[in-house]
């Protein structure tokens, strides 16, 4: 049973098994389409759909991927930058607090309202949602240097920068890493949410249609697509970041 021990092929297993799971609800409860459609019609409605779930998951891909990338690069200066100035950390840090204690979500329609129904407002609401955990968790992390590289710093009169550059971002890297993990997690939730809020394009949008209209099977097709999405870039971070055989 070596194969097992690779881990696409046991993620492909535990998919089988929940899809068989699935699949056997709908037939022992013989439960109408429209409220849950089996894997099998979902499969189809991807097959038949495939253009048009094409083109709403590239609207949707691009503004999560633009998102992430904004959110991740001012989470990460932030993060510096609290950590070299004690004057940011005073004037900064509350008011990172005081914005994360206000719901992103509910800031989604004034940010529609301001930035339109196109791609800025949910690239905007992405870069919000996943600011917070990486600049939270890489400052952690820059913070806690240990004590025998503290007293090394002091030894050999490290200046602040080269303190920050050669030994409290090395340190701080599986922190960073931990707040890219909740990043993935949060992003793909957010940039639904604003489809959903107001949006003519994305997979959200085409979500809120089909269910409008009855067309569930397309609307798990479109959060299949989704989850796919979601699933390929914690894959991807996974694979860079993981240390090499």
């Amino acid at each position: 049973m070596r194969w097992l021990n690779a881990a696409p092929l046991r993620a492909l297993l535990a998919l089988a098994v929940a899809l068989s799971i699935w699949q056997v609800v709908v037939w022992l409860t013989d439960v109408p389409h429209f409220i849950l459609p089996s894997p099998i019609r979902v499969g189809e409605a991807l097959w038949v759909n495939a253009a048009l779930l094409a083109e709403h998951a590239r609207f949707t891909a691009t503004n999560l991927l633009v998102g992430m990338a904004a959110g991740v690069a001012l989470g990460v200066a932030t993060a510096l930058n609290l950590a070299l100035s004690p004057v940011a950390r005073l004037m900064l840090r509350p008011m990172l607090i005081f914005a994360q204690a206000v719901p992103v979500f509910a800031l989604a329609p004034i940010l529609t309202l301001w930035l339109g129904y196109g791609g800025t407002s949910k690239i905007v609401i992405v870069m919000l949602v996943i600011y917070f955990p990486v600049t939270s968790a890489f400052f952690d992390g820059l913070m806690r240097l240990p004590a025998p590289l503290v007293d090394l710093a002091h030894q050999m009169r490290a200046t602040p920068l080269r303190r920050l550059f050669l030994l409290q971002v090395p340190n701080a890297l599986p922190a960073l890493i931990s707040g890219l993990r909740l990043a993935i997690v949060y992003a793909p939730f957010a940039v639904i949410i604003g489809e959903w809020v107001g949006s003519s394009r994305g997979l959200g949008y085409l979500m809120l249609m089909s269910n409008g209209r009855g067309q569930t099977d397309l609307m798990f097709a479109a959060l299949s697509v989704l989850a796919a999405m979601s699933l390929l870039l914690f894959a991807t971070l996974e694979k860079l970041v993981s240390p090499a055989p």
